[in-house]
């Protein structure tokens, strides 16, 4: 069964749409409908009601940067997404990777493009740290969810 909650946090609200024990969606939104078409969740966003991962949210924005990372995830993607995605729980909070260092870990040193459209295409914000790559110079590049949170989780996983 499919549920979602809109959780309100320092950075706005934050759309988590879980199934089955796994986080399947989640992004800065107040809308649940627009985030499950974001993710490609043809059959919609669920029942409005309470999922797991609400703890792990909390946690995180008090300060336990590790909490979302014990989530359980589930995002369809590609089997080099996936590898990305897989990739990006690994980059401890607090650090950032730029997207070439991403393609060289994961042994395709030329595919930082493809990196890029991983982290563009990231249906689980936050559970998967996509606001932990960079562009080469550093830049704070694009963020489906503005450059403004992207600053603002990095600077929350500095503090920690």
């Amino acid at each position: 069964m499919r549920t979602h909650d809109t959780l309100t946090t320092p950075d706005g609200p934050f759309v988590v749409i879980e199934e089955d024990g796994a986080v399947v969606a989640a992004g800065w939104t107040d809308d649940p409908a627009v985030l499950a078409a974001r993710s490609r969740l043809t059959d919609g966003p669920g029942l409005a009601g309470s999922v797991q991962a609400a703890d792990a949210v909390a946690a995180f924005y008090a300060g336990d940067t590790s909490a979302v990372g014990r989530v359980a995830v589930r995002a369809p993607g590609t089997p080099f997404r996936a590898r990305v995605w897989d990739a990006l729980r690994d980059i401890p909070a607090g650090q950032v990777r730029t997207y070439g260092e991403v393609a060289a870990a994961l042994g395709s040193p030329g595919a930082s493009r493809a990196v890029g459209a991983a982290c563009g295409a990231n249906p689980v914000a936050l559970f998967v740290p996509c606001h932990r790559v960079t562009g080469a110079s550093g830049a704070l590049t694009g963020f489906a969810w503005g450059v403004d949170v992207k600053r603002s989780l990095l600077a929350r996983e500095a503090l920690a």
